[in-house]
């Protein structure tokens, strides 16, 4: 467990891992490692969650996520809008999940969620703390070629200094990043060169505009609950050096009325500040002892609203690995698959939001794409491509690598469907995501005997303390093949696939760790 002691003047703590940053990654990181059984700090410059909603959209697969982790029930049943935007075009989300659409839960919201689960499962949050310096160090290796060595951090809490002594650091602290400048981390990309600018206002009256394109800019207004968020970009107009400082509301309503005409100087500004067109992601998420989550790792204008749920979701893929390399579970190999998989999500996710920003914020010479993408949209191909993209429903992993060959699943590196089960004893029906709840693996016999293939169950004995064997019949005409069987790892996503054992050990292996002597 986490040990705190004092030395001089100077409190020092030991754990497993240190995140910093209790933004929704660092938080949803927190979560996935406590339950995987690892020890947590967490450390964030600020007293409490955020009371500025940046970010408003749970997208699709984020839900999922949260349900798959007995989440939503506390969020109750926030506002959906099935149609989103590609670069302001309108776009259908709806895909098959239970949860299609874009779910309007503000960012205060999401954070709250995520700290009282962090600090149900014993994570050890530290408010008002700032991140000083840290160093990697290297010993020997321990149990599974876990080193046990690790990383050696300085903070100012409000009591004093804090040494904290962490086997990894996970760098969750946004875009502007202490862990990356510290660790001088290679960031390649661009700097922006156009912004929008965005308020919250109360005591205006200005007609909702859905990413209305006028003469002189980009004119975007909605009104919740008496306030009304603006926000607004200037064709041609550069983004502004601001050295960290947020413009002030009378910049937002200058370029607001030379580009709509409408004088909302008269409202009360409850915040504002501006967003570029940066587009940058780090070269490596894994410095050895140090790894990175959510927009330390990537710089984006949020289009579609997809930072913080990309950000979710990468450390929704990285806390069950890591949480098994520390327990000894799992080799140092498996943190190699994080940055394989979510770099590569990143960098789709990038690319299609520059796209976007072309869309958005370019001048009257992107009106002929546009055109040619709202025709494009009415084609369902085109339609399910980018609204996988944007809801997060479209990610497939390579989970076989490199050196495994097999007869691909449809299934494969996708995400387990949420589907009904019936038990093949009898008994209440059940979901597919209630059996994801326990952040374990999971081996599920889709062929009906109640005592499951019994070749699957020999094979995965051994694994049985990190992987539940569940047998059920597959509701007929359902997502599930009847029949075979499917490998699926705590974050959701099938890893093998099959009606027989070939392959089940070496995906087993993969990824829930060699046995050691004594398992």
């Amino acid at each position: 467990m986490t040990t705190d002691h004092q030395d001089t003047d100077t409190t020092i703590l030991d754990t497993d891992v240190l995140v910093v940053g209790a933004g929704p990654a660092g938080l949803m990181l927190a979560t996935e490692l406590r339950l995987g059984g690892a020890e947590v700090v967490v450390v964030d410059q600020r007293p409490g969650p955020t009371t500025e909603s940046r970010a408003s959209t749970l997208h699709a697969r984020t839900m999922e996520i949260l349900d798959s982790r007995g989440l939503l029930d506390e969020l109750g049943t926030p506002p959906c809008e099935p149609r989103g935007h590609f670069g302001g075009v309108p776009l259908d989300l709806t895909l098959p999940s239970s949860y299609p659409g874009q779910w309007k839960v503000a960012q205060t919201r999401t954070e709250e969620l995520l700290q009282r689960r962090a600090a149900v499962l014993g994570a050890d949050l530290r408010r008002r703390h700032q991140l000083l310096s840290l160093e990697a160090k290297s010993e020997g290796a321990g149990r599974g070629g876990v080193g046990r060595g690790g990383v050696e951090a300085e903070a100012i809490g409000p009591y004093g200094p804090v040494r904290i002594r962490a086997r990894y650091l996970v760098g969750c602290d946004g875009e502007d990043s202490t862990v990356r400048r510290l660790v001088r981390a290679p960031f390649p990309g661009r700097d922006a060169a156009r912004e929008l600018l965005r308020a919250d206002v109360s005591g205006v009256e200005v007609a909702d505009r859905r990413f209305q394109r006028l003469e002189h800019g980009l004119a975007i207004a909605a009104t919740r609950e008496g306030v009304t968020r603006v926000m607004v970009h200037e064709f041609g107009r550069p983004a502004a050096e601001r050295g960290g400082a947020e413009p002030d509301f009378a910049e937002v309503t200058d370029v607001w009325k030379r580009v709509t005409g409408e004088d909302i100087s008269q409202g009360t500004p409850l915040w504002v500040n501006a967003f570029g067109d940066a587009n940058r992601q780090l070269a490596h998420y894994r410095h050895g002892r140090v790894l990175f989550a959510g927009d330390a790792a990537h710089r984006q204008m949020p289009s579609g609203g997809q930072a913080l749920n990309l950000g979710v979701q990468d450390a929704f893929n990285l806390g069950w690995k890591l949480a098994a390399v520390v327990r000894g579970s799992a080799g140092e190999d498996l943190l190699d698959t994080y940055h394989a998989e979510r770099h590569t999500v990143g960098r789709q996710v990038l690319a299609n939001i520059r796209a976007q920003v072309e869309l958005l914020l370019g001048g009257p010479e992107v009106e002929p794409a546009r055109a040619l993408l709202t025709e494009l949209v009415t084609l369902d191909g085109v339609r399910q491509h980018l609204a996988g993209m944007i809801s997060g429903l479209g990610i497939r992993y390579d989970v076989e690598g490199p050196e495994i060959h097999s007869d691909e699943h449809p299934l494969l590196g996708r995400r387990l469907p949420d589907a009904w089960l019936e038990p093949a004893e009898g008994g209440a029906r059940r979901r597919t995501t209630e059996l994801l709840r326990t952040g374990r693996g999971l081996l599920l016999s889709l062929d009906g005997d109640g005592d499951g293939d019994p070749a699957l169950r020999a094979t995965a004995a051994p694994w049985s303390d990190r992987v539940a064997f569940v047998a059920d019949r597959p509701t007929a005409g359902g997502p599930l093949p009847a029949g075979q069987a499917l490998l699926v790892r705590p974050d959701g996503h099938v890893a093998w696939a099959g009606s027989g054992p070939a392959g089940l050990a070496r995906a087993l292996t993969r990824w829930f760790g060699t046995l050691a002597a004594d398992d």
